[in-house]
């Protein structure tokens, strides 16, 4: 039976939703926005489905490179056991199925109501529920409940500021949280959080952070020698996963760098499509002579900048780089995955808000493979520093690069404890 709470969800959800998909299309259509069509989110229209498996749910793009590392070690360890994964950002569903598509059936995740989230469950049945990192939706996990469905969170985490939150609502988390079967943290901070929101500790495994299993992608970018080529003998910034009002600074920064006065090569990767057209507008703005990925005319001998106007290349892109500075850092984002760059040996600048990979940021930065500033003209200095002492850099990489080597296998273990969790169903 369903809480009060859920009741009370259910209403204001159900409730606001259609005051709110007007304002919410014409907020996309205004920001150039895609997002997953609406009636595909009702669930009525579901692709065929695999009986009895796991589902796999993960929000956007950096959930996605999550799930494809445990969909692969679990077709390793279970191949005869069906998945299927569902996400919530175009995004993240655009990156799932040009990476996962052609093994496993993906499609939008169902909207956080009775009909959609029951409807899934019906057609697929599955013996598993699997949330990536903290994707805690009350239907999902109410539906899961009666079904006897047990829930597993991986890579799980729980900020300081998101606990707090919980916490205020903790007495109402009891019940909705009754069928989390498994929680695997990736530290004993992220443990303790769950912990403190009644979730059993029997229930609770420090597993470690998947996303230091990532792998270096050796398949080369169609475009990497011309970048390669038209850079010369410039040192090489990349700029990935910016957020608005970073290119700027990054722009400021780079201003006269280099012993002959000359801008490094920029490459540079908006963390959102909609933004394309505007990092362009400010190269040009700015006078910078750059080319498009998503031209396709190739890339102009006399540019000083690259912009990355596609999803999917930015992990490949890093290894041309000579130093990375990693955004939603300058502006209280909380970062981005600085993983990305470190696996290709590349030292990674970032700014002070960091929050979403503090434990991260805080071996790479005590290791030297990571440096955090304050503005533009900290990033200008650090810049400066790591490229006139080459040599300085590339040691920073590779402390970076054993940062992640040392805290791999989390993948193995976050997957052996879900085939155990399922062979015990």
């Amino acid at each position: 039976m369903a809480s009060a709470s859920l009741w009370i969800y259910r209403l204001l959800l159900g409730g606001l939703l259609p005051v709110a998909l007007p304002a919410i299309k014409l907020r996309q259509w205004l920001a150039g926005k895609s997002r997953p069509r609406f009636r595909d989110r009702l669930g009525r229209s579901l692709p065929e489905l695999p009986d009895g498996g796991i589902w796999i749910q993960a929000v956007s793009v950096g959930e996605v490179e999550v799930a494809r590392g445990l969909v692969a070690e679990l077709e390793r360890r279970a191949p005869d056991l069906p998945l299927f994964l569902t996400a919530t950002t175009a995004t993240g569903l655009d990156l799932a199925r040009r990476t996962l598509g052609d093994r496993l059936t993906i499609f939008p995740c169902p909207i956080d109501l009775p009909g959609p989230v029951s409807r899934v469950f019906e057609a697929a049945r599955p013996r598993l529920l699997v949330l990536v990192e903290t994707e805690l939706w009350p239907e999902m996990l109410h539906q899961a409940g009666l079904r006897e469905v047990p829930v597993a969170v991986v890579n799980a985490r729980l900020s300081p500021s998101s606990f707090a939150g919980y916490r205020r609502v903790a007495g109402c988390l009891r019940t909705l949280l009754a069928p989390l079967a498994l929680v695997l943290a990736r530290t004993e901070s992220d443990a303790r959080r769950f912990a403190g929101l009644n979730v059993p500790k029997e229930r609770i495994v420090v597993s470690g952070n998947v996303k230091y299993d990532l792998e270096a992608d050796p398949r080369v970018l169609d475009w990497e020698e011309e970048v390669r080529r038209v850079a010369g003998d410039r040192p090489v910034l990349i700029a990935g996963s910016t957020m608005e009002g970073e290119e700027a600074q990054v722009l400021d920064a780079l201003a006269g760098l280099g012993v002959d006065g000359t801008m490094p090569f920029l490459i540079v990767a908006p963390r959102h499509p909609e933004r394309f057209d505007t990092v362009a507008q400010l190269l040009a703005d700015r006078g910078v002579v750059f080319s498009r990925r998503s031209s396709g005319d190739g890339i102009l001998p006399e540019s000083d900048a690259f912009l990355i106007d596609t999803i999917g290349e930015l992990g490949r892109a890093y290894r041309l780089a000579t130093v990375a500075f990693v955004g939603g850092s300058l502006v209280q984002t909380g970062g981005h995955n600085p993983l990305e760059p470190a696996v290709w040996g590349v030292p990674v600048l970032s700014g002070p808000h960091v929050f979403n990979f503090g434990e991260v940021y805080d071996e790479m930065t005590d290791a030297g493979g990571a440096r955090l500033v304050a503005d533009s003209a900290e990033l200008r200095v650090a810049l400066a520093a790591w490229l006139d002492e080459p040599e300085f850099a590339v040691a920073a990489g590779m402390a970076g690069r054993e940062v992640v080597e040392r805290n791999r296998g989390a993948t193995e273990r976050t997957v052996s404890a879900l085939v155990e969790l399922v062979q015990r169903v």
